[in-house]
């Protein structure tokens, strides 16, 4: 067990489906571990203490998961279920992973820094890609990909996703011609053009004016 790796301790249930509402009310997070063919364990965690986990560790965080106080294993926290209306937690997944074993995995893209075409010459951003596939070994998967964005100095200049340094022991799945980021320029807003008010396109002109008869 790695000790810079966080911890969480869990309890095996025997409550499924609409029971465990009782659970949540009493302060417990139902959650399940699965993983490599094996039966998953349906298990409860302290809501209050995952709430906390979640707050500091990225979604390649291990977590060293320890299940009726026995032996922990490392474990991705792979799905969190939200209540759309309460924004509570509901469930949680946690995949039991094998240290030997390449793991898959979506990885986020953070822009760092300022672009000078935004700050010089009003340009707005463009995030175009926000994680990138990759394939490692558990203990080597990055938390993130931090990109750079102080050459993005015209509307031109663009980074793609093969300008990203990938660690050696870490394969991307990613296409590196895909596009990061670039900044676009700002919109020009067109005056609309000022309409005579003299005449109206279409309208008729007034009939002269007939001089009478004489009798």
């Amino acid at each position: 067990m790695s000790s810079s790796r966080p911890t969480l301790a869990a309890e095996t249930r025997e409550v499924l489906g609409k029971k465990v509402a009782h659970l949540r009310r009493a302060g417990r997070l139902p959650a399940v571990v699965f993983g490599h063919g094996k039966d998953s364990i349906p298990v409860t965690v302290d809501r209050h203490e995952f709430e906390l986990l979640r707050r500091r560790i990225a979604g390649s965080t291990l977590v060293e998961l320890s299940v009726d106080g026995k032996k922990s294993h490392p474990v991705l926290v792979h799905d969190v279920q939200i209540s759309p209306v309460t924004r509570e937690m509901l469930h949680a997944e946690l995949f039991l992973v094998r240290m030997t074993e390449e793991i898959t995995m979506d990885i986020p893209v953070v822009t760092v820094g300022e672009a000078p075409a935004v700050r010089d010459h009003g340009g707005t951003l463009l995030h175009a890609v926000e994680t990138l596939k990759v394939k490692a070994l558990p203990a080597h998967l990055p938390e993130r990909f931090e990109v750079p964005i102080d050459s993005l100095i015209d509307f031109e200049t663009q980074i793609h996703v093969r300008d990203i340094p990938i660690p050696a022991d870490v394969t991307l799945l990613t296409d590196p011609d895909e596009m990061v980021a670039r900044v676009q320029p700002p919109r020009v807003e067109i005056e609309a053009p000022t309409v005579e008010a003299e005449a109206v396109e279409g309208e008729a002109a007034p009939a002269a004016e007939t001089p009478a008869e004489e009798a």
